[in-house]
């Protein structure tokens, strides 16, 4: 089969339902709901946009589950039914085409930056490395009563997505976040019944996963964003994430999206100048794990990171390698991308590494995520994205728009 007909073909999921194509649109964080942390119609705009494109499955950027503790200014927070009807809108135009819209549920437990949040909680009170203790407090560990308060707002918030009519929910256990730190004994160091074991600390995701299921109708998907492994000393290793997959595929998951890192090690922010050669000509970041996944269980896979040519996205779903092509900066620039390699286009993605010439600003990935959440703000707007950066000119721009968000966000909690 040439890249348009591998990639046309649909996916069956275990729960029954059908993604239309192997293509995937992996959560990005748009930051665009209000300061207050609301739905807006630039969410509407914005997947309507990606639908139109040909995406088969959009999963959404990290949808809080409490107002109290949130990843970046402006990030959506689901609690309750307020914006009902602006959910449903979000929803809808997430499969005006025929594909699926999930919801990515997160908590950022420690990665919750001092202007957010000057009480972040983690599974134990480890602070960051040295370098970033200036943009984040040392987090204080969790009570059991808190753990199972947050299991439950998991729970609610799927509820609320299903209401509003999105396909499902994805578990963002990636990238250092909260479920993230609870399996990795660098940041869970409890000696309770939620760490102390990998099995103790696989404990909190499985409960969050069980309560969705049980408060969610059985047609509803759920998935799981997972690190292959966190790069860190002492964290989170592959041998432990196959494990975790395992666990989580014989309960039922819907799908493994597979991903890496966490903020001290931004494996999933790295420009494509910062990876192996071997990486580089198979494409993805994470296709050798996936194999090793693939090996053990038959759960629907999802490898995001990396993919840039049409050729290349369909040589990864021939080899059985993984079920769906993550994307996330190629459809920050290029939102047509699936519509156009299915009608039979050679695609070569526009991506380019974005080098500012700062030496941290480059190896923290700075501009490498913000300069993208940039674009999804103008597709939001109804305006088409840049599709390459203007060096200095866009560091310049990314960071006025983060102080004054930063502003803002410290004036509306009266600091």
């Amino acid at each position: 089969m040439n890249p348009a007909q591998t990639l046309a073909q649909p996916l069956k999921l275990p729960n029954g339902s059908e993604l239309p194509n192997r293509f995937a649109k992996s959560a990005m964080s748009e930051t665009l709901g209000t300061i207050d942390n609301r739905v807006t119609e630039d969410l509407v705009t914005l997947y309507r946009t990606w639908a139109n494109g040909g995406t088969g499955l959009s999963i959404t950027g990290n949808v809080m589950i409490d107002r109290r503790h949130i990843g970046e200014p402006q990030n959506v927070v689901l609690e309750d039914d307020r914006d009902m009807e602006l959910l449903k809108a979000w929803a809808a135009s997430g499969k005006v085409e025929g594909g699926q819209i999930w919801m990515q549920l997160n908590h950022p437990g420690k990665q919750s930056p001092k202007m957010l949040n000057r009480d972040p909680v983690s599974p134990s009170a480890v602070p960051f490395r040295k370098e970033l203790r200036g943009m984040f407090a040392t987090p204080r560990a969790l009570s059991g009563p808190e753990v199972e308060d947050i299991v439950a707002r998991f729970a609610r918030s799927a509820e609320l997505a299903e209401k509003a009519g999105f396909d499902g929910v994805q578990i963002h256990g990636a990238h250092g976040y909260l479920v993230s730190q609870f399996l990795s004994p660098h940041h869970n160091q409890r000696t309770d019944e939620w760490g102390g074991t990998p099995e103790k600390r696989m404990r909190f995701v499985l409960e969050i996963y069980r309560a969705i299921r049980a408060a969610t109708s059985d047609g509803f998907n759920v998935g799981i964003k997972l690190n292959s492994a966190d790069f860190q000393r002492g964290g989170f290793t592959e041998e432990e994430s196959l494990s975790v997959i395992e666990v989580l595929s014989a309960e039922g998951i819907d799908l493994v999206e597979i991903s890496g890192g966490n903020y001290e090690n931004p494996a999933m922010a790295k420009g494509d100048g910062q990876v192996k050669a071997s990486t580089r000509a198979r494409e993805a970041y994470f296709l050798e794990f996936a194999e090793k996944v693939r090996a053990r269980v038959s759960v629907p896979l999802m490898v995001t990171g990396g993919f840039r040519t049409s050729e290349g996205m369909a040589e990864a779903i021939e080899s059985g390698a993984t079920d769906l092509v993550g994307l996330a900066r190629p459809l920050a620039v290029e939102p047509d991308l699936p519509k156009r390699v299915l009608a039979g286009e050679s695609i070569t993605s526009a991506v380019r590494p974005i080098r500012t010439g700062i030496r941290l600003v480059d190896n923290m990935a700075l501009m490498e995520v913000s300069w993208y959440t940039r674009q999804l703000g103008r597709m939001g707007k109804g305006k088409a994205p840049r599709k390459h950066d203007r060096g200095l000119l866009s560091l310049m721009e990314v960071l006025g728009v983060m102080t004054t968000r930063g502003v803002r966000t410290r004036l509306r909690a009266g600091e």
